[in-house]
């Protein structure tokens, strides 16, 4: 069984480890998110992974319990006007930046999943990070659930998308409108969507 703790005990000396990681990259539709979370020393939730591994239920279980527990959480939002300016892998080091900035503690070391930063904090890129690192594991199920949750308010505005079951990942519908942008511009002609991306429409 992978020790999610690896990092934590390795920097067992500091007070504020500081885990970070986005959601966003894969889909056409939405803004990328991050968070960055410090838990307290020692801590432990069993079984607490990567947020992909984890069922909505879950993940939703510990969003609550992390956001109860956390000493401090932070989140970083960049929408698609921004993505499409300075590309996704910017847009989600960006958004991992801004979630760092907006935590209330200044952390004693930044752990991330394989992203690196140069924010002039001791820091850690580790491949696989949201496996072995239970601050990391902590940060995915921020950034998720938050995300989704942005997603079904955009679902509730333009339901024929289905954004509440795909989260903006590239589907029939979806492609036909990321194309129709990408020659009309960079909003969906027939639904006037803004696409993060860009991308949905109705036809």
């Amino acid at each position: 069984m992978q020790n999610n703790r690896e990092y934590e005990e390795k920097y067992s000396n500091l007070d504020y480890i500081c885990g970070v990681d986005e959601v966003g990259r894969g889909p056409l539709v939405g803004p990328v998110v991050a968070s960055a979370v410090i838990l307290p020393k020692n801590y432990y939730i069993e079984g607490l992974t990567d947020s992909k591994k984890l069922s909505k239920k879950k993940r939703e279980s510990f969003f609550e319990i992390i956001n109860k527990d956390a000493l401090a959480i932070g989140i970083g939002v960049v929408d698609n006007k921004k993505i499409d300016e300075i590309n996704i892998l910017e847009a989600s080091r960006l958004a991992m930046k801004i979630a760092v900035n907006n935590l209330k503690i200044k952390p004693d070391v930044i752990l991330t999943d394989a992203m690196k930063l140069d924010m002039g904090i001791d820091e850690e890129d580790i491949i696989k990070g949201d496996l072995k690192s239970i601050t990391i594991s902590a940060a995915s199920v921020v950034a998720k659930v938050t995300r989704d949750k942005m997603m079904e308010e955009l679902h509730e505005k333009y339901p024929m998308y289905n954004f509440i079951k795909n989260n903006g990942y590239p589907t029939k519908v979806i492609w036909s409108c990321w194309t129709n942008a990408k020659i009309f511009g960079d909003k969906c002609f027939c639904c006037s969507l803004a696409l993060s991306n860009p991308s949905s429409c109705r036809k």
